[in-house]
């Protein structure tokens, strides 16, 4: 017998609070399958999925079946994310290097878009985790009414109202809040690091930084050169003998 999920309350987020925003720069840009124009945004979807998810994809991380089942349209981007979640990598990375309650953290910050409403929320979602796995805690998240919601099967997830208008800076991204590795195993790495510079480094402006090609360049050459000139002769033409000084002919 199966056991349920927890009950849990949830919280007053942005992501929440209906609102009228007009679009711009610091605005999330949102993937999806149903407005691609050409295969290259195809391509631009693949990698924004791999930075949600993995923050950074190295070649030996990449999924190659996945990204061909999708690009032929064999799947859609929610099976793509099951795919992503499910991987090596992700199992690697997040799983094998955390406790389930931070695991839980870091996989509903990704796929929901959005911080647990409560240290509650964390312990339901464990008890999925210990209870039907991997497997069964990922397929209850997308199965879910809030993604459906959201994202739907052709959106990829992203970080929900992260920038809130009338506010000068936004949340946090999830990378940069909850790093990969847990506190305990970032002290097994050495991290953080404490780097003691014994110089003073100067900044130079970009307007101000020597250009290639540019004279400035070849200043300090020209001066080590020291070339030494001949002064000019200075002889006074009362001194000059015109006599000897004209050539004339023989006879």
């Amino acid at each position: 017998m199966a056991i349920p999920l927890l009950e849990y309350s949830p919280a007053s987020q942005n992501q929440r609070v209906a609102g009228y925003e007009i679009p711009g720069d610091e605005q999330p840009r949102i993937y999806s399958t149903e407005n691609l124009l050409s295969p290259s945004d195809l391509d631009t979807l693949i990698e924004a999925a791999y930075r949600q998810f993995f923050f950074h994809a190295f070649t030996a991380d990449r999924e190659k079946f996945l990204e061909s089942q999708l690009r032929s349209g064999q799947i859609t981007v929610r099976d793509f994310v099951r795919g992503l979640l499910l991987s090596n990598t992700y199992k690697r990375s997040f799983y094998d290097l955390n406790s389930n309650y931070r695991f839980v953290e870091q996989t509903v910050q990704r796929v929901l878009g959005r911080d647990v409403y409560s240290e509650r929320e964390k312990i339901a979602w464990s008890i999925v985790v210990a209870t039907k796995g991997i497997v069964g805690f990922v397929d209850q998240l997308l199965n879910s009414d809030e993604y459906l919601e959201a994202f739907g099967y052709d959106m990829l997830p992203y970080q929900r109202r992260r920038v809130l208008p009338g506010r000068s800076q936004g949340e946090l991204p999830f990378n940069i809040k909850s790093p990969r590795y847990d506190a305990y195993h970032r002290a097994q790495l050495g991290f953080p690091q404490v780097i003691w510079q014994t110089t003073v480094r100067s900044y130079v402006p970009q307007e101000k930084q020597i250009r290639a090609g540019s004279p400035d360049q070849f200043l300090a050459m020209a001066r080590s050169i020291n070339p030494r000139s001949n002064p000019p002769q200075r002889i006074s033409a009362l001194n000059i003998n015109i006599e000897q000084s004209v050539p004339y002919r023989k006879k």
